[in-house]
């Protein structure tokens, strides 16, 4: 990103934002991180995802080239979900972002507290 360029829609330091601003995108590279899962097992891990919600999320991560879907013969037939190259390299930032939140989490819950005990809420 240069300066002059800020945050303009073609600006590549906003498609990363993008690719993180959605709440499961990042939750399901997380939990992606430790090899193969097949969608049951993914909707264990994570917790609270919806399996539709899940399912639109990988297909958005398959279309980004960060997921790579495989599916399996048998009976019955089943799908395995892996991240690719590229989606590894989004390990190292939401780990740090996570450590970001860890460390300062308790800082932003009291200022939403404070923000709506004086009727200043984020909405």
């Amino acid at each position: 990103m240069t300066p002059d360029h800020g945050f303009l829609a073609d600006c590549r330091a906003r498609l990363a934002f993008d690719l993180l601003a959605n709440t499961w995108n990042a939750v399901v590279v997380w939990a992606l991180r430790e090899g193969p899962s097949r969608p049951g097992e993914l909707r264990g891990r994570i917790g609270g995802i919806s399996p539709k919600v899940l399912t639109e999320t990988l297909r958005r991560l398959q279309a980004d080239g960060l997921v790579e879907r495989r599916p399996y013969t048998g009976s019955p037939p089943r799908v395995e979900y892996t991240l690719t190259g590229l989606g590894r390299t989004l390990l190292e930032p939401i780990e740090a972002f996570g450590a970001w939140a860890f460390e300062h989490g308790e800082d932003v819950m009291a200022a939403r507290e404070r923000a709506e005990a004086t009727g200043h809420s984020r909405d």
